[in-house]
Formats: C-alpha cells, sequence, structure tokens
C-alpha cells in the first residue's frame, strides 16, 4: 500500500472513491457533500456509509485523536478492500503533531489490512493499493510535507514491525519451535547492517546454569534456544535491553491445563515475538540506542522426564524456586534471561511476557499491565507510550503480596500460597532475580489480556495483535526526542 500527499485540493485528485471521516456526528463540515442521501439513508453519522453513485464513503471519526485515527482508517480499509477500488482520496486530519497524525493514519490502514491466511484454501486479493491525502485540512491547518512523510515513513515501520510480529504469534506450534524462532531472528539479523544474532542452544544454557530455563524444556523433543539479537548504531546513547518470554507452546506440564484453556497457548511466545518486532523497527527507525532482544525459546511438555510439582530449581543466579505448579513456567524461564541481560549493564531493561491469567482478569483483555520499583520509570513509560494507542494500567507492588511466594524450603517459590493478586505476585517474582543496582532501570509488562484476541477489535483482526511492539517503539522514539532536545 502506497501513501503519498499532494496540494492539490479534494475534488481535482483523480481516485475510485473519496473517503470522508465524519467526525464526532458532524455533518456539516465543508467535506460532507451528500445531504439528500443522508436523508435517504437516515444517516446520522454513526457507522459506514458507501455510495457508490456518488463514489464517497463516510466513515465516523469519534474525535480528532491518534487512535481514533486508526480505528477510522483500519474501518475505512474493511468497508472497501472487497470491492474493485484500486485509489482511494480523503483529506488531511490533524489530531494535535502533523507528523503523529499522518502516522497513525498509516498505521490504521495497514494494521487494518493484516490477514494471517496461509493455512486458507482461498486466500482473497484486494484491489486497493493507493492512499491519496490532499493538503486541504478538516480544520484548515497548513499542512507540511515533510511532516506528512515522515509520518508515513514511521507509519509503515512501525505497522509492519507489528504485523511481523503477529505472524510469528500466529504461527501454529507444529511449525513453530525452538529453532525456528532461532531461525526467524537469524534471518532477522541479515536484513540490517546493524544488527547481529547468536544462537545459544541446550548445552550453552547447562554451562550458564540456567536451570529453571532447561527445566521447562525437559519433556520437549524440540531443545530449548537462547536467543540474543543486537541493535547498534553509531554513537548510541543508551542500552535497552527487552527480554522475551518465548514459549513456542505450553500445555501446563505435569500441571496440565484444561483443554480449553490450552487452545490459543500458541501465542505463549508472544513476548519474545514482540521483542523481535521492536528490534525490527528500532533498527528500521534508526534509533540512537543501542537495543538487545534477548529471547528465552522454549516448550512445556509433559513426559516421564517433565519436572515436577516439589522440585527445586537453582536458577543461574543462585536464588533457589521452589516449583509448586509446573504451569507458572514463564517465570522461570525469564529469571534465567534476566540474569544473562543484565550481564550487558542495561541503562533500561524491560521484560515482556503473557505472564498471568490474573492480569487478564484484573485489567480485562485490552490492557497490559506495568510493574516494576521505579514509579518515575513506570509512569514515564506509560506516559511516553500513550500515543500508541496500546492500553496500560500500572500495578503497584506491595510487601504483603512478596509475603505470599515465600518457600520454606527454597529462596522463592514459582507460585504464590494465594489465587489473588497472581500478576503482581508473578512480577514480584521476577524481581527477586533483578540485581540492586538495575532495581529502578526493570519494568516488566504484562501483555496476557492483549495479546491474542478471539474476536476481532478496533483495528485488529481476530488472533495476534503483536501487543507492545507499538507501545516500544514509541516509547523509544520520544526517549530519543527527549535527548536530543536535552
Amino acid at each position: 500500500m502506497q501513501f503519498q500527499l499532494t496540494n492539490k485540493k479534494l475534488n481535482e485528485i483523480k481516485a475510485d472513491l473519496e473517503l470522508i471521516f465524519v467526525v464526532d456526528k458532524n455533518l456539516k463540515h465543508k467535506f460532507i457533500k451528500d445531504e439528500k442521501a443522508f436523508k435517504f439513508a437516515n444517516y446520522k453519522g454513526e457507522s459506514v456509509l458507501l455510495l457508490l453513485e456518488s463514489g464517497r464513503i463516510y466513515v465516523p471519526l469519534n474525535k480528532l485523536g491518534y487512535d481514533e485515527l486508526r480505528i477510522a482508517a483500519a474501518k475505512a480499509y474493511n468497508a472497501v478492500k472487497s470491492l474493485n477500488v484500486k485509489s482511494l482520496k480523503l483529506a488531511s486530519y490533524v489530531a494535535g503533531c502533523q507528523k503523529m497524525s499522518f502516522q497513525a493514519l498509516t498505521e490504521g490502514f495497514l494494521l487494518g489490512a493484516y490477514e494471517f491466511n496461509k493455512y486458507k484454501e482461498k486466500k482473497e486479493k484486494y484491489a486497493l493499493k493507493e492512499i491519496i491525502f490532499s493538503s486541504e485540512e478538516f480544520n484548515g491547518e497548513v499542512v507540511r510535507e515533510n511532516d506528512a512523510q515522515d509520518g508515513f515513513a514511521h507509519g509503515e515501520i512501525i505497522a509492519t514491525a507489528t504485523n511481523f510480529t503477529k505472524d510469528i504469534v500466529n504461527e501454529i506450534p507444529e511449525i513453530y519451535t525452538p529453532q525456528k524462532m532461532a531461525e526467524d531472528a537469524q534471518n532477522l539479523a541479515k536484513s540490517s547492517p546493524n544488527l547481529s544474532c547468536k544462537i545459544y542452544d541446550e548445552k550453552f544454557l547447562e554451562k550458564e546454569k540456567m536451570n529453571a530455563f532447561l527445566a521447562v524444556n525437559k519433556a520437549s523433543v524440540h531443545p530449548p534456544r537462547l536467543i540474543h539479537l543486537v541493535y547498534k548504531p553509531k554513537d548510541a546513547k543508551k542500552r535497552v535491553i527487552f527480554v522475551g518470554k518465548g514459549l513456542t507452546y505450553d500445555s501446563g506440564g505435569l500441571s496440565l491445563k484444561p483443554a480449553d484453556y490450552m487452545l490459543t497457548m500458541k501465542a505463549d511466545k508472544s513476548g519474545a515475538a514482540a521483542a523481535m518486532g521492536i528490534i525490527k523497527g528500532a533498527a528500521e527507525l534508526n534509533l540512537p540506542f543501542e537495543i538487545h532482544a534477548i529471547l528465552g525459546a522454549a516448550e512445556n511438555m509433559i513426559g516421564g522426564n517433565a519436572y515436577k510439582p516439589d522440585d527445586v530449581l537453582i536458577s543461574r543466579s543462585g536464588v533457589s524456586i521452589e516449583v509448586r505448579n509446573t504451569d507458572a513456567e514463564g517465570r522461570l524461564v525469564l529469571a534465567d534471561c534476566l540474569s544473562y541481560a543484565q550481564d550487558f549493564k542495561p541503562d533500561i531493561l524491560i521484560d515482556m511476557a503473557t505472564l498471568t491469567g490474573a492480569c487478564v482478569v484484573g485489567l480485562g483483555e485490552y490492557t497490559s499491565g506495568i510493574m516494576g520499583n521505579s514509579e518515575e520509570l513506570k509512569r514515564k513509560f506509560k506516559d511516553l507510550s500513550g500515543s500508541s494507542g496500546e492500553l496500560f494500567s500500572i500495578l503497584e507492588f506491595n510487601d504483603y503480596l512478596r509475603e505470599l511466594i515465600k518457600s520454606s524450603i527454597a529462596d522463592v517459590s514459582n507460585c504464590a500460597s494465594s489465587r489473588y493478586g497472581g500478576a503482581i505476585t508473578a512480577g514480584l517474582f521476577l524481581d527477586k532475580f533483578i540485581k540492586d543496582e538495575y532495581k529502578d532501570k526493570w519494568l516488566h509488562l504484562d501483555i496476557a489480556g492483549p495479546a491474542y484476541l478471539e474476536k476481532a477489535w478496533g483495528y485488529y483482526a481476530a488472533g495476534a495483535t503483536g501487543a507492545g511492539v507499538r507501545a516500544n517503539l514509541y516509547f523509544l522514539q520520544a526517549l530519543a526526542k527527549e535527548l536530543k532536545d536535552a
């Protein structure tokens, strides 16, 4: 899909169809041309109205906001995709920052166009290839071409990185093993001279005493992989390390999941997939940070050699872990991966994981949880990532919940003694593996809610959403701007 801005007025542009956003149900603004048709259709500006006779489509836009622009663009795409429409023209709509407005619109079209149809016999082909914006703006602003072009370019990079992540998460467990994740990481590294990748096998994990990581994978026929991607630009300002949970499938182990809960567990690799999408986007955006993506790729299966409840595992950091539930496996992989990540002395350390059902219960299906020790860093992440449209809530640590993961036979238990506060106790478990010097530099993002959807929502199709990718790229972009302006 191509995006362009022209200085021509809207009515001078040649295109197959004209798109008009109905902002806040306002049917009186200057781009509205079909009052008679509205009256006939009893149109109130609350739904999509396609008028083939006049060659126009009206799409509701709740208000001029970045995420509202994304949603409206996705609605427009899905309304016309099955038509023989090759080009679409529309006015410019600015919601604050011009560059961000065009970026949001670009993301909306590309995210809305995403499909995972690899296993369908019939694969639809859609005609729409060109989106043409007029420099005429809804509120009469003078549109700056450079801002629009930057918005198109950045929006395409961010949306493509998100869709790249979706493809990984949506892929089936038969195909997507730890080795396949390693292969994809190596191929990604070949796409940029500033990217490199190292793959470590089970022998390395044994040497590094990553016993918690190894235990999770014991019963799988597919060996685990530790994947280390690095993006290293010249004159990097900070070192940011992302750690991703890469459970390519999670049966629950001997604490076997019920059948209904096992379905969609191919999405348990969402954290690692997001880290790959972030580093891909960062390299293409030429962000001024050295960025590492450390991925723990494993399968949690059942068998005669599976790790067991009542086992005690000695982690890489030396912290002993009592296993009370083998379905609390992601935090075991992350414990060793976080220990490894700290060897590289991060300025910011962020882990991402579909870690707990408790987070979904507490925050709903659309919101991720932010946890950590630094109130400033948690708030900063939430504020700087806000324009991405991804939803986050801050969950607070407290010492009363910390008591719930104490063990009588080990340093910590992998499962709390109470079912309540499960998202936070999982975060507190990870905190046990963060060294004092990195406590205030670490964030834990529980993306269990929005990572995978059973039904379409906003600009997301059913399935993987690429949760965490856009939020972190927006965060890094804003951080880069702060450093530049300082």
